[in-house]
């Protein structure tokens, strides 16, 4: 006997996206299995670690809590939409790399996504408020200084800018000093930024 599948369509990182999955299947592995956006990481699986947190509507969310078939008719953010399209690192993305925010790389997709959803709503915060804003998601690696700087950088990007941090970035509107932003060299090396598997 074959598993009943369910209509769902979802919008994932500003493109459409119609599939029809078991009522049992998480979001995390909607996106990962079904989409191949592998910048959705699977930790835990049981919503401690944070690795998997993506947007869901703006809000961020536990990719791996939640079945695909919760979410028809969403928007869906994950880490691949945040960057410009060519390439240029979004603001959190951009401050992480800066800050030296994360070293094996595993938990930066669901830091990253956390942080953007953070300063949206939080952009003034000191480093107090960071420290509890982000204490849902857990690094094995860093000792959360750079992490916890990277967020107090780029939440002062975004009040500078008046930009939504939940926003694709634009690299015509890149504040970086110099510009620049885009990561060269470091496809496939481990280094993060939440592309890897």
């Amino acid at each position: 006997m074959s598993e009943e599948l369910f209509e769902v369509t979802v919008t994932v990182n500003g493109a459409l996206h119609r599939a029809a999955v078991p009522a049992r299947r998480l979001l995390s592995d909607f996106l990962r299995h079904d989409l191949r956006l592998t910048g959705t990481h699977v930790g835990c699986e049981h919503g401690v670690c944070g690795a998997c947190t993506i947007l869901l509507d703006g809000l961020p969310i536990r990719s791996c809590l939640t079945f695909a078939v919760s979410v028809d008719g969403a928007a869906i953010t994950t880490v691949e939409g945040l960057a410009a399209e060519d390439g240029t690192l979004h603001p959190v993305q951009a401050a992480f790399q800066d800050c030296h925010g994360l070293q094996c790389g595993f938990c930066t997709p669901g830091m990253v996504m956390s942080a953007c959803g953070f300063i949206a709503d939080h952009p003034d915060a000191d480093a107090d408020a960071i420290r509890e804003g982000m204490a849902g998601n857990l690094c094995r690696c860093t000792g959360y200084a750079g992490i916890l700087a990277a967020v107090e950088q780029a939440g002062g990007t975004f009040r500078a800018s008046g930009a939504d941090p939940r926003e694709r970035h634009s690299a015509s509107t890149d504040e970086r000093s110099g510009g620049g932003g885009a990561v060269v060299g470091l496809e496939g090396t481990g280094a993060g930024l939440g592309d890897q598997e």
